[in-house]
């Protein structure tokens, strides 16, 4: 029987319009451009940095981000807030918990991201990122971590995401039921995908899972 829930951040929590429309602006291109670019590569399972390599040829990431932030030191930059939320997730997770379950967020995130989520002060009863942990998806390590940190077996995680090759594949790996999430590129393509049946379920908003959870055994 599951009795904790952990998800994912980005595209499962956290709307990322906001996010690359700012990078697209910074990288000199139109979000269209952009976006497009980043659902190209998501559909031939390449990176999102590899967007960035295509619009700006030669461009190192992490010295553009320090840039970036020493042009813009006080702005939301690559980063994200409270307004980033979707709209479903309040009151989702509070549901959730309400039903009695253990509610937790563990994704591959940055340090800073820990103190957004946080300040969010959502129903959830820890938040955790992959550099506090140092560990990141898809590394078993990473889903073993999760199962500690929740104290309890894997079989009782329901490890939720928008990704297959991040969330659904390496959870169910490591012995966890998973929900795949139709939202956001990598969502809507991966749950067109064959392995999609690797997923005890497939929602499409965070409102599902409670009804998906009471028919799983």
């Amino acid at each position: 029987m599951v009795r904790a829930v952990v998800l994912d951040v980005g595209e499962t929590l956290i709307d990322e319009t906001r996010i690359w429309s700012r990078w697209a602006e910074r990288l000199g291109v139109s979000r269209f451009v952009l976006m497009g670019a980043l659902g190209g590569m998501a559909a031939l399972d390449r990176s999102h940095r590899e967007a960035f390599e295509l619009v700006r040829p030669g461009l190192d990431v992490e010295a553009e981000a320090a840039a970036w932030e020493r042009d813009d030191p006080t702005g939301l930059r690559n980063h994200f807030d409270d307004g980033d939320l979707y709209p479903d997730v309040r009151e989702a997770l509070a549901a959730l918990r309400a039903a009695g379950y253990q509610v937790i967020i563990a994704g591959n995130q940055p340090r800073r991201a820990f103190d957004a989520l946080v300040a969010m002060d959502l129903p959830v009863d820890s938040v955790h990122t992959s550099e506090g942990w140092g560990l990141s998806k898809p590394a078993p390590e990473f889903f073993a971590k999760v199962a500690s940190v929740a104290g309890r077996e894997p079989a009782e995680i329901l490890y939720v995401g928008d990704r297959l090759d991040n969330d659904v594949l390496p959870a169910a790996r490591a012995g966890m039921r998973t929900a795949l999430l139709r939202r956001g590129p990598w969502g809507f393509l991966h749950a067109e995908r064959p392995q999609a049946k690797a997923a005890d379920v497939i929602v499409d908003d965070l409102h599902a899972l409670l009804p998906a959870l009471r028919s799983l055994t």
